[in-house]
């Protein structure tokens, strides 16, 4: 799989929960879907700053280089707020305005990389993606197993 086409199907894949997770009627369903939405955040955060970003920034302008950065400040501040969420539930007062809060900074970044980032990824490192998508399958594979394990305790 084409490294690119991986990045944008999980940006798909959590908007759809994030949905979901709008739609939930009880907090049961809000915790069990904001969990899968905590989850798939972290584990793409960890492919695109292992795998991708590193690549990218190699291959990369220096317009590229700025965008590189810019990212993996945006996914610092996110990072910071699925921990924060992972030790909260549907039921604490804060959640769903820190879970609005957090999708917000989500979807900024979501834009930033779908309109320029991987725009450019796709042109600079052509001959990589099919590689980096290999890649990033098998790390993706490590980390949800991982990340299942940790949310079954």
């Amino acid at each position: 799989m084409n490294a690119v086409q991986m990045l944008l199907d999980d940006h798909e894949k959590v908007r759809t929960l994030y949905k979901q997770w709008q739609q939930g009627s009880d907090e049961n369903q809000k915790q069990q879907v904001g969990m899968q939405i905590l989850n798939e955040l972290f584990v793409h955060s960890k492919l695109e700053e292992e795998i991708f970003y590193p690549a990218f920034r190699t291959a990369a302008d220096a317009q590229g280089k700025e965008l590189t950065a810019e990212a993996y400040e945006e996914h610092a501040k996110v990072d910071q707020m699925v921990e924060q969420l992972r030790g909260m539930s549907a039921g604490d007062a804060r959640y769903q305005s820190m879970f609005k809060e957090m999708m917000q900074n989500v979807e900024h970044h979501v834009q930033e990389e779908e309109t320029e980032l991987l725009p450019m990824a796709q042109s600079v490192m052509a001959d990589q993606l099919d590689q980096l998508g290999q890649d990033q399958m098998m790390r993706k594979q490590q980390l949800m197993t991982t990340t299942q394990a940790g949310s079954a305790r």
